[in-house]
């Protein structure tokens, strides 16, 4: 069935009509409310960052209450109302919906409600499409805080089935909602099914990192890292961004890539390893990464230069393994200088040992990298196959369109 004869078959012969929100109900908005006003019990309350932070599209059950006297001078949310947070650091999220299906709640500022006789998750649904969010940027303002105003709102149309039938419209629109809502759950559950088996592939990888690198009393020899690496940090340079030529040879810091430049400093095989920053504790990217040809790195990375690939990819397998902590100076700017780094104690089994540690690690490494790239980009298809279901559910002919 195509889409064309699916919503004719929905539709059944009625009309759609665009419609002004401001024809279809009205905005009300929040009022007194502040997050120091909240206690353990009481009236139920929705603050405007709850809708940001803590709810999705629909809710019926609060996060916080207020007193029941504060409560009587606040405005309520009833059920079936439409929540609306009305200002945003970011145009995106400017105008977040919430269908609320809950008791009376009260609400705060910088929110509205929409009291309206429609189906709320079908108007709920309609705001996330790419039409209203187009329309939507149309009416923001302010600089830093981003915000629409509910006269600029009531401007906006909303496509509504045979508003002459409220009966019927009401049917059709819970239809929609019908489809749109199993087509939210499924995207759910994939993508908590593909983000568990990216989080499971990586604790594999650890796991067996950590087993190949990890041996027992006497073993192996410990060495300082001083004594396994030439340090070539006398040859870093930084430069400012203002002074920066824009080029294609990457320019490296604590993290990685800063940026590209016109010109190189190094043109080898090296290991660079994170000298200060948070992520020296957050350890949310690797502190140490190797690099090859032509490269710029300047002075937030030690450069560390080894004998063999097995010997610098065995080094940075290993320093990525471990706590660093005790080695880290400085709370509010975490720093691992280069007399510490010498001394962090590696322990070296022989080169052959190393490579075939080495071999193992990248064969894991090439695998969980491509399950890394492959599943977020997976779970943003289906998103993206979601929102274009959604848009083609809510799309209707405007009466321009209908005469062209």
């Amino acid at each position: 069935m195509s889409d064309l004869s699916y919503m004719e078959k929905l539709l059944d012969g009625v009309d759609v009509e665009w419609i002004p929100f401001g024809d279809i109900g009205k905005f009300i908005r929040g009022n007194g409310l502040q997050k120091k006003d909240f206690v353990e019990q009481g009236f139920p309350a929705i603050h405007y960052g709850q809708i940001y932070t803590k709810f999705g599209m629909f809710a019926d059950v609060p996060f916080t209450f207020v007193s029941e006297q504060l409560a009587q001078k606040l405005r309520k949310a009833s059920k079936g109302d439409l929540l609306l947070a009305t200002t945003s650091e970011n145009d995106e999220d400017v105008v977040k919906p919430l269908a609320w299906l809950g008791s009376e709640a009260a609400i705060s500022g910088d929110m509205m409600l929409f009291r309206h006789r429609q189906n709320v998750k079908y108007l709920a649904y309609f705001i996330q499409t790419a039409n209203f969010q187009s329309e939507k940027r149309k009416y923001i303002t302010g600089a830093k805080v981003r915000r629409v105003s509910s006269y600029d709102l009531a401007k906006i149309l909303v496509p509504i089935p045979c508003p002459e039938k409220p009966e019927k419209s009401l049917q059709i629109q819970a239809e929609i909602v019908r489809i749109l809502d199993a087509f939210t759950s499924l995207t759910a559950e994939l993508t908590a099914e593909l983000t568990a088996e990216l989080t499971a592939r990586k604790k594999q990888y650890n796991y067996y990192r950590d087993k190949l690198l990890s041996f027992e009393d006497g073993e192996v020899e410990w060495k300082p890292l001083g004594e396994l690496a030439k340090n070539l940090n006398s040859k870093r340079k930084p430069i400012t961004s203002g002074q920066r030529v824009a080029g294609k040879i990457p320019y490296y810091g604590a993290s990685g890539i800063v940026d590209y430049v016109q010109d190189y400093i190094f043109d080898e095989d090296l290991l660079l390893i994170s000298e200060d920053g948070a992520n020296l504790l957050a350890r949310n990217t690797p502190i140490a990464f190797s690099i090859s040809g032509k490269t710029w790195v300047n002075n937030h990375a030690h450069v560390l230069k080894f004998e063999t690939y097995a010997e610098r990819r065995y080094v940075e397998y290993y320093l990525n393994s471990i706590d660093l902590t005790p080695f880290i100076s400085g709370a509010a700017q975490p720093k691992l200088n280069k007399k510490n780094l010498e001394t962090i104690p590696v322990p070296s089994p022989s080169l052959a040992v190393k490579e075939k540690i080495v071999a193992t690690l990248d064969k894991f490494d090439a695998l969980t990298n491509s399950i890394t790239e492959g599943l977020p980009r997976e779970i943003e298809l289906r998103q993206k196959q979601y929102e274009y279901y959604r848009d083609l559910l809510l799309s209707f002919p405007k009466p321009d369109e209908q005469v062209a």
